[in-house]
């Protein structure tokens, strides 16, 4: 029956005189309670502490209002005071007649109820259940408020995840937080690719076997049906370590899909710790231990359902929503993984490899390009090194925006570029015509371009700049400036200045980046546009040497893609 105390519950009696809590414990024994006698508030106290060390605090206490040490209120404003036995329940008797101060006194103090005693057994029994039925509901409703608001910062960082890897560790912190207990959970893709996330620290998880192991046990256990489910491996057959370092435990697992046949999320957690086996269970026995057979009776999956429900910890109901929620934040990013992999793979496919690169003539060249972090969108970053009828023109540009719609208007620039370069190789004339080009196929869009055409026998180059980094000239003495260039986006429509131009000697090395390279979110660009000038100035002699030292000063998990070229006169 709801609310009803079962018998069992454990009730401290503190009263000085031996007869009276011999009276009142032999009540409460009758009822089917423990009962803690002690004799003084000094003793009350110095139960409670032991108790609690012990984790087994009584479920109330029934106090004497005279005591001799200290009256029953101050006793209970005491105990009210530590939060560690502010939810003890209290209530107060006496033998002697309490007006209604008295009985506001104790109340104000925090207790729960009165007594005037001697009073019939079935009242004492009463008042003691009424104490406890009220705490453990205002207990339960306090547990329940604290898990729907850790369970809501959960879903708050799940959805903010920025890649599969951030979901699952975002999820296996809100599940350990939820449950009390370690969590690992498990993303995976419809190609089968896991990723996996887990509260502990992973410098103590080195070793990938385990998580590899049970990520193809979860694929083998799952079916992908929408919605959530629950079932129970038993330790044999669940990667020992994964929970606790060296410790073999059941593992219980939430698996959630948010559509069929797309990507598991599996939320784990320890069921309890086991003995290691002398021997253990046949794979073949999994689907009996782990879950109902296909095509099983209704007797027979109601006995299943009431063993996962017996099996399931505290949190089962919030730890399912945020399996749920874990499964409808990894669609849009696998959407995203797939459209970046998409971008990334048209990048790769158009930008020439460096060992793949034409032969320019008295010009040697040296390409890089290094993709967004995996939290980041795919950009429109590219390079170029063409022969014209005027020279070798080099460019580097960055379509504005991110995304495969970036990726694909980057291979429209490079093919237009391409293209014009066969009758013009004016660099002022062929930023107008990509100009052009982008005004009437892609209003929509912008991009920065720098266009470098190089005269190989005279070492003249000239130099026009559509909104993009001006390159960087690198002297054979150390000394490094950037080239004085300037001009609008392409896209705009905007009349454009006269290329710049300068001579390069045999050991002058141009460096042409796109921003990828130095743009930080919260920093100066100026200031990072010196720091590239310095580290240029400061970088080892040859190409390779030059744009090596760059990425290593500057292109470590950055937000944006990385295209860089550096020529010098071969």
């Amino acid at each position: 029956m709801e609310g009803y105390v079962k018998s069992g519950a454990t009730v401290m009696v503190v009263d000085d005189v031996p007869t009276n809590r011999y009276a009142m414990g032999a009540v409460l024994r009758r009822a089917g309670h423990d009962v803690v006698p002690v004799a003084s508030a000094g003793e009350a106290l110095s139960e409670l502490d032991e108790r609690l060390r012990a984790g087994a605090l009584p479920d109330a206490a029934l106090v004497d209002v005279g005591l001799p040490d200290m009256n029953g209120f101050d006793l209970c404003r005491l105990v009210k005071s530590r939060p560690s036995t502010a939810a003890l329940p209290f209530v107060h008797f006496s033998a002697m007649a309490m007006d209604a101060g008295d009985r506001c006194r104790g109340l104000d103090a925090g207790a729960d109820a009165y007594l005037t005693v001697p009073a019939e057994p079935r009242e004492i029994q009463a008042v003691v259940q009424a104490a406890v039925r009220g705490a453990r509901r205002r207990t339960a409703a306090e547990a329940l408020a604290q898990r729907l608001t850790l369970l809501s910062e959960a879903i708050v960082t799940v959805q903010t995840a920025r890649c599969l890897g951030e979901l699952a560790d975002a999820a296996a912190a809100g599940a350990a937080r939820l449950t009390g207990t370690p969590a690992v959970v498990f993303v995976i893709g419809p190609d089968g690719e896991a990723h996996h996330g887990t509260s502990r620290s992973r410098l103590a998880l080195s070793d990938a076997g385990p998580h590899q192991a049970a990520a193809r046990l979860i694929s083998r256990i799952a079916d992908r049906r929408a919605g959530v489910h629950s079932t129970v491996v038993p330790a044999p057959l669940w990667p020992a370590g994964l929970f606790r370092p060296g410790a073999q435990d059941d593992a219980h697992l939430l698996l959630a899909s948010a559509k069929e046949s797309r990507a598991q999320v599996c939320i784990a957690t320890p069921l309890r710790r086991t003995a290691v086996p002398a021997a253990p269970l046949r794979g073949a026995e999994l689907y009996r231990n782990a879950a109902p057979p296909r095509g099983a009776t209704s007797h027979h999956q109601a006995a299943h359902d009431r063993r996962q429900s017996a099996a399931l910890p505290l949190a089962a109901h919030p730890a399912e929503r945020l399996a749920q929620a874990t499964a409808l934040a990894a669609e849009p990013l696998l959407m995203y993984q797939a459209e970046r992999d998409i971008a990334l793979t048209l990048q790769h496919s158009f930008l020439p490899q460096p060992h793949r690169l034409p032969h320019l003539p008295g010009v040697d060249l040296v390409v890089r390009y290094v993709p967004a972090s995996r939290q980041t969108e795919i950009g429109g970053d590219f390079y170029a090194a063409l022969r014209t009828p005027g020279g070798v023109l080099t460019a580097v540009g960055d379509v504005v925006g991110h995304s495969l719609d970036a990726a694909t208007v980057m291979v429209e620039i490079r093919h237009a570029l391409r293209a014009y370069c066969v009758e013009e190789s004016d660099p002022r004339a062929l930023a107008e015509r990509l100009d052009q080009m982008l005004l009437h196929y892609h209003p929509e869009v912008t991009a920065t371009v720098c266009l470098a055409l190089v005269d190989s026998g005279t070492g003249r180059v000239r130099i026009a700049n559509a909104g993009h980094l001006p390159p960087v000239l690198v002297r054979e003495e150390g000394k490094a400036e950037y080239v004085p260039v300037d001009g609008p986006l392409l896209g705009l429509g905007l009349d454009r200045p006269e290329p710049s131009e300068l001579v390069l000697d045999r050991q002058d090395r141009l460096l042409m980046v796109t921003d990828g390279l130095i743009e930080t979110r919260g920093i100066d660009l100026a200031a990072s546009m010196e720091q590239l000038r310095t580290a240029a100035a400061d970088a080892p002699d040859g190409l390779d040497g030059l744009c090596d030292t760059l990425l290593g000063c500057f292109g470590h998990d950055r937000e944006d893609d990385i295209a860089m070229l550096a020529l010098r006169l071969g």
